[in-house]
């Protein structure tokens, strides 16, 4: 290797891991640093490039935020570039949510009044999403229905594959109703990997989401358990990292891996720091099993989306340009709207108590989403206003 590309390397990993320090507020505001830090002021990628790689991002299942740094990352200094923007992106919150796991595993969650406040945290930051996202992803009425069945789906049949099935049946129907009713891009990007690497992760891809819940079955052994849960969830995850959130506790809580206090805890933290929201994986995973458990469930929850961006880049021109797989792509979230509004409802059920509860929420939800202050702001509002509460 020579020192020019170690440089290179080198420059692709600081910047990422300046971003990952400063990166508040999400998937949405994530792709605005980006676009500010890699196409107007670095110019890696032009204006064109990078909207390519953001559609991209979109259709794939998984973290778009952490998608689009890997895919600059590749753009920039081919496989290995993709992996370092991956890291220095990653890094600072897995870190930061590993120490607040460790942190809770040597006190009482249950007796912690604060912890009830990031509970509350929780339910504002997913009510905020739906609200959003609703408005983009289900627009008419379609689409609305859509989203209802999968409500009505998601809470009537609480099983392992509902979810799988809704998505499946949802990109059906959206096949049948938008076919022909999206325009065709004729814009091209080009990324230096081969179709055969393409092949070979999308054929990793497939293998492991089949394998490893069979393997599971045939050991028992619990990292394999742990491994399988976050690369499965991690694999079906459309619509952004909030989406996670209830095929994260329908993996974990129901098996008693860790308690519906900690995992909403956890989930009201990973709002305070910056980075992508699937960084939430190495928190349950290090109440588990301390940080060796945090660091497997990181991997295991981004192994997909990186076997999925690096399968897909060399072919996206023709997959972009196919009306079919665009309007199963409309229906797929339409669906995510349903399954995150049935996630809502699990979520709110047990941290929404009384009157105080809910008036309190309804503070932190109009700072969010009115006065438009940053997460942390409502991280640390949430935490106080926990404490008081009792008081109340």
């Amino acid at each position: 290797m020579t020192q020019h590309s170690l440089k290179s390397l080198f420059e692709i990993f600081t910047v990422a891991f300046k971003l990952g320090v400063t990166s508040f507020g999400g998937p949405i505001a994530h792709l605005g640093y980006f676009h500010n830090e890699y196409v107007n002021k670095r110019k890696w990628v032009d204006e064109k490039s990078y909207a390519d790689l953001v559609a991209l991002c979109q259709f794939l299942p998984g973290p778009a935020s952490s998608q689009v740094g890997i895919g600059i990352g590749v753009i920039r200094g081919g496989l290995i570039g993709g992996i370092i923007a991956f890291l220095g992106f990653t890094m600072p919150s897995v870190i930061a949510l590993i120490l607040f796991a460790q942190l809770l595993n040597n006190q009482e969650i249950g007796a912690s009044t604060w912890i009830h406040g990031l509970k509350i945290v929780a339910v504002v930051v997913v009510a905020h999403a739906i609200l959003g996202m609703s408005q983009k992803l289900a627009p008419d009425l379609k689409r609305k229905m859509i989203a209802l069945m999968a409500i009505v789906s998601t809470l009537l049949w609480q099983t392992a594959y509902t979810q799988i099935g809704i998505i499946l049946l949802s990109g059906a129907i959206g096949f049948l109703l938008y076919k022909s009713s999206i325009d065709q891009v004729k814009e091209q990007i080009q990324f230096p990997l081969s179709k055969r690497l393409a092949i070979g992760c999308l054929l990793l891809f497939v293998m492991l989401l089949v394998g490893l819940p069979v393997l599971r079955e045939m050991t028992h052994l619990n990292w394999i358990a742990l491994f399988d849960s976050f690369y499965r969830s991690g694999s079906l995850v459309f619509g952004g990292g909030h989406v996670v959130l209830p095929l994260l506790e329908r993996e974990f809580v129901p098996a008693g891996w860790l308690s519906e206090e900690a995992f909403l805890a956890g989930y009201g933290a990973t709002q305070a720091v910056p980075g992508p929201l699937f960084t939430f994986a190495a928190y349950i995973g290090a109440v588990i099993n301390g940080w060796q458990g945090g660091l497997l469930a990181t991997l295991a929850i981004f192994l997909p989306a990186f076997l999925l961006i690096l399968g897909t880049l060399p072919f996206w021109n023709q997959l972009r340009s196919n009306p079919k797989i665009a309007g199963a792509l409309m229906g797929v979230n339409a669906a995510v709207v349903g399954i995150l509004v049935a996630a809502f409802y699990t979520i709110s059920k047990g941290t929404i108590l009384a009157p105080k509860d809910f008036a309190f929420a309804a503070i932190l939800f109009s700072m969010l989403n009115y006065w438009k202050l940053p997460p942390w702001i409502i991280v640390l509002t949430g935490a106080l206003g926990g404490i008081l509460l009792e008081y109340i």
